[in-house]
């Protein structure tokens, strides 16, 4: 009788390690619909709510960051790892997971240096065009890294490395091409139309810019899709009210990404890895402003790798208030630039990332 497959899926941390692993998962699932996974994740942290209601079996870590400045919080970062190693040696040994899958993010350090270190296979997915220290060091004995940029044998062993892209939300193109139905959800015209996102939270640079910039963008005969994330909404609804402009639609969180990106003739957004993998494959001119508050600044080496191939504008998150809407409002009415943009970005796109690291984790336990 055939032995099921177990499967460990490690990290998390944020909406952009989360659901990338859901991804992977359930294209596991669909290539072997009996294989057992397990997420691995970070107490306290958007997996322990978001696996679960995807319909798979998560457990928690204790385990947090290192803080990059002197800090007490630094002593219980090393209790909290000690004890999280120790979880993570009675997960594998509970669990006999054949692979392990690393998604980045907190949790996926203990559980993958324990696997490594009891010679289980261990798979990386690096999201980033820019390498972590954590990735850099279980890259040593992971047996491939999964990887969604060229060049990124600057960090890792080239033989090890298989260029996959980045999972991304399955429904994403279902409508993409409906612009008519896109316009008709939103109750917008048919302009042309800018797109403002900053993730399920917000931006709060990206929507001071706006609200900065309020009268150019409601006196321009374009028309502009704002979601500002919870924690700005009420702010920038008042400033809309105050103003009255009719051109401008201001939501808290948009559900329907597909209508949205199909209205969108361009689109201004933060730099996540996951982000650009949906906005290649999206394939619409693209206004960068990466933050500057994460780990190692990923997301300017996220937007370099799209700028410097004329893929994307990339603007400093310093330099947006003054910068931003001047920018958008040029590159709207300039079709060259948008056809440019557009053709250059959907160069760079990578399709069915999901199935071929499924792939590639069903291979490492045949093998």
């Amino acid at each position: 009788m055939r032995k099921s497959k177990n499967i460990i899926i490690s990290g998390g941390g944020t909406g952009g390690h989360v659901f990338p692993a859901i991804a992977i998962a359930n294209a596991l699932k669909l290539i072997d619909p009996e294989c057992n996974i397990l997420f691995v994740g970070a107490l306290g942290k958007i997996e322990m709510e978001k696996v679960p209601a995807a319909g798979y079996k998560i457990v928690g870590l204790p385990v947090a960051g290192l803080q990059r400045k002197i800090t007490f919080k630094n002593i219980s970062f090393i209790y909290k790892l000690v004890k999280s190693l120790k979880i993570s040696k009675q997960i594998i040994k509970d669990f006999k997971p054949d692979v392990v899958v690393g998604v980045g993010g907190y949790a996926s350090g203990p559980v993958l240096f324990m696997a490594n270190r009891k010679g289980i296979p261990t798979l990386i997915q690096e999201q980033n065009s820019y390498a972590g220290i954590t990735n850099k060091i279980l890259a040593r004995k992971a047996r491939k890294i999964c990887v969604a940029y060229d060049g990124m044998d600057k960090y890792f062993p080239k033989n090890k490395i298989i260029l996959t892209g980045n999972p991304v939300r399955q429904d994403l193109l279902n409508k993409m091409n409906n612009q008519n139905e896109a316009i008709g959800y939103f109750g917008l015209q048919n302009k042309q139309t800018i797109l403002v996102i900053g993730g399920s939270l917000g931006a709060r640079t990206i929507n001071q810019s706006i609200i900065a910039d309020l009268d150019k963008l409601g006196t321009a005969d374009i028309q502009v899709l704002w979601q500002t994330g919870k924690y700005y909404h009420s702010n920038a609804v008042d400033a809309n009210n105050n103003k009255g402009y009719k051109n401008i639609k201001v939501l808290d969180f948009i559900s329907q990404m597909d209508l949205a990106y199909a209205c969108a003739d361009v689109i201004i957004s933060r730099a996540g890895a996951g982000t650009i993998s949906e906005l290649c494959l999206v394939g619409k001119p693209v206004i960068l402003v990466p933050s500057p508050n994460v780990a190692e600044d990923h997301q300017t080496k996220n937007a370099m790798a799209l700028a410097n191939k004329k893929a994307a504008l990339l603007i400093k998150d310093i330099e947006a208030p003054e910068m931003l809407v001047k920018v958008a409002l040029e590159l709207v009415y300039d079709t060259e630039k948008k056809n440019e943009l557009a053709k250059n970005i959907s160069q760079m796109a990578l399709h069915d990332s999901a199935k071929s690291i499924a792939e590639e984790v069903i291979k490492l336990i045949q093998e």
